[in-house]
């Protein structure tokens, strides 16, 4: 169970920097929600995964970085980039060799924490959110003394605070990502997606290209491809959903990779070849419990989602495929 929380948080990690770095919101909130979820499920934090913790806390507060009216302390005055700034602090005492990089975007830190409070007007909010972020060392005190004659004109758009811009601040925390996860290339997940794909010549350019023969290697082949991005789907879909309100989310997990198993053995196992499996399916009729079935999957899932009704559902060897045809012929009759 701990192994296999520790590679799920590895991959969540991972794929919260790519989308981060590609800058897609919806795919990003997804794994946002299960990266908390299974940080919440964390009962203390691992040495060696704390550099991973962090940087999830980082970015989900960086993305969220101009809602003021968001909190994620219990302090309603800390504002998602105060409570970033805590995390980015953390993150510094992990490593010592990217100083000048950790220095860069500290400051941006602390200058958005200011310019965010600012844009919203919130001037006396931005005098006192910058005595909580400056101490009284030297190396503070030139930045201090510039942003406070900032806060006195209540010019949010003053040449300062847009060269130290939001977007400049993004751009660095990119950069802090794509050196992250070059050291991190070591996830286990993505090693075993990696060796699939790469055994079986499906890079992306490689599948969109290739030619489709109708042979019975490239049958086993589109079938194990199938199988993959059905497994990615159900990790990204249905886990995105259940797993931030299971209250025990790594059983939820692993019960969920079952039920994906032995769905997929099921339909492997129902004939010998691909011919007589499908003309098998083709001759069996509809049961009235497996209309219900299919009715309930649509009314939780949604029209469209037909592989996480398939998995969750209790079908007679049916596909996804079959289940859409299914529908399209009830709403017909209905």
């Amino acid at each position: 169970e701990a192994m296999a929380a520790e590679w799920m948080l590895e991959f969540a990690c991972s794929c919260l920097c790519w989308h981060f770095a590609e800058q897609s919101g919806e795919e990003f909130r997804r794994w946002r929600d299960v990266a908390q979820a299974l940080i919440n499920g964390l009962s203390q934090i691992p040495p060696h995964q704390k550099k991973t913790v962090y940087l999830c806390q980082l970015l989900i507060r960086i993305a969220q970085g101009k809602s003021l009216g968001l909190q994620f302390e219990d302090d309603q005055r800390i504002s998602p980039l105060e409570s970033a700034l805590s995390f980015w602090t953390l993150l510094e005492k992990e490593e010592i060799k990217l100083a000048k990089l950790h220095e860069d975007i500290r400051r941006l830190i602390q200058i958005q924490i200011v310019a965010v409070h600012m844009e919203n007007r919130y001037f006396k909010e931005a005098a006192e959110v910058l005595e909580r972020l400056f101490t009284d060392s030297e190396s503070d005190k030139p930045l201090r003394m510039k942003l406070a004659t900032i806060i006195k004109t209540k010019d949010p758009y003053v040449p300062l605070l847009q060269s130290f811009s939001y977007s400049r601040l993004i751009s660095k925390v990119k950069s802090y990502i794509k050196l992250f996860m070059k050291e991190n290339e070591t996830n286990f997940l993505i090693q075993e997606a990696t060796k699939h794909v790469a055994s079986k010549g499906l890079g992306t350019k490689t599948l969109q290209d290739r030619p489709v023969e109708d042979n019975e290697n490239d049958k086993r082949d589109l079938k194990t491809r199938k199988r993959f991005v059905l497994i990615i789907i159900l990790l990204r879909d249905v886990l995105g959903q259940k797993l931030a309100t299971s209250p025990f989310p790594i059983f939820f997990f692993f019960n969920l990779c079952s039920s994906v198993v032995v769905s997929l053995d099921n339909m492997d196992n129902v004939g010998k070849n691909e011919v007589s499996l499908a003309c098998s399916r083709r001759r069996q009729r509809w049961t009235h419990e497996e209309d219900l079935e299919l009715k309930l999957g649509i009314k939780e899932f949604g029209v469209g989602n037909w592989a996480k009704i398939l998995v969750h559902g209790n079908f007679n060897n049916r596909t996804s495929v079959m289940l859409k045809d299914r529908w399209r012929t009830l709403s017909k009759i209905k």
